[in-house]
């Protein structure tokens, strides 16, 4: 890979992971078009972490939060033996259960198709589809027109099935933060809510996803390190803005307006392979 792709797929990785259009399949698509041999898992992941970098510097203050809470559940658990249905009506630790609660789900599809990710980011003709399927996701929204609730609402189940969807997003196409955030409008939460726990369950799902592939790969003699800072280091700062504007597309409901995009790059992926 020439550092000219590198900063054209850190770019394509910093817009696409937060803009509901899937940022894997992006990759997939231009990485065919480069004429790239295989997927670029190294650099993959290095581009997915540049942008969970972007992602925890713009939620500083409520990871601080989570972080606080999180020592004073422990103490709670282990030192005042505290009962857990006391804890989740807690405001302050509802939050971090609900991330963990959703993590669950995550890691556990993460670890089942841990072995196949090659061959899913491999396909051309799976990004196509699943595209397609995000924007018919992502069209359903428009339907959305109540505010929604708050964490007050917010239960267990919902987390489980949202943090379902956000394993099964691994799917090169299936655009991670657009089913998510989704998913939460049509389980009832409101747009900030939503918005805000996608992208607090997006840490430990990026996080973890980036140490159980790296494993092995690192010590890839056919890695190039400097290739994959330049892709990383490119998505960090366009991922940065990227996550602003995209917050303020959903408090405006507009999420919507992405569909018409990924039938489109659906169609044409499509059409790559096949014509």
């Amino acid at each position: 890979m020439e550092p000219l792709q590198a900063i054209i797929l850190g770019i394509v990785q910093g817009l696409t992971e937060f803009l509901p259009v899937s940022s894997s399949g992006h990759l997939v698509i231009i990485q065919h078009l480069f004429g790239l041999k295989g997927p670029e898992l190294f650099f993959d992941i290095c581009v997915h972490l540049g942008t969970l970098l972007a992602v925890i510097i713009v939620f500083r203050q409520e990871i601080r939060e989570l972080m606080r809470s999180l020592g004073h559940l422990v103490w709670l658990i282990f030192v005042e033996d505290a009962h857990f249905e006391n804890l989740f009506e807690n405001s302050e630790f509802k939050m971090l259960l609900l991330v963990f609660f959703g993590f669950f789900p995550t890691a556990l599809l993460g670890v089942v198709f841990h072995e196949i990710g090659p061959q899913l980011f491999s396909s051309v003709v799976i990004v196509g589809l699943m595209l397609i399927i995000t924007g018919g996701l992502l069209w359903q929204t428009r339907r959305v027109k109540q505010e929604g609730g708050g964490l007050e609402s917010f239960s267990i189940r919902t987390a489980l099935i949202i943090g379902l969807v956000q394993g099964l997003a691994i799917m090169p196409g299936i655009s991670r933060s657009g089913s998510t955030i989704a998913l939460g409008l049509f389980l009832g939460l409101n747009r900030e809510l939503s918005a805000r726990y996608s992208f607090m369950l997006a840490i430990p799902a990026i996080l973890g996803a980036g140490i159980l592939s790296l494993h092995g790969l690192a010590a890839d003699p056919n890695v190039d390190y400097k290739i994959a800072l330049i892709g990383a280091a490119v998505s960090f700062v366009v991922g940065y803005f990227a996550l602003v504007s995209l917050l303020h597309l959903v408090k405006k409901a507009k999420l919507y307006l992405f569909a018409p995009y990924c039938w489109a790059m659906g169609i044409a992926a499509l059409f790559l392979i096949w014509r």
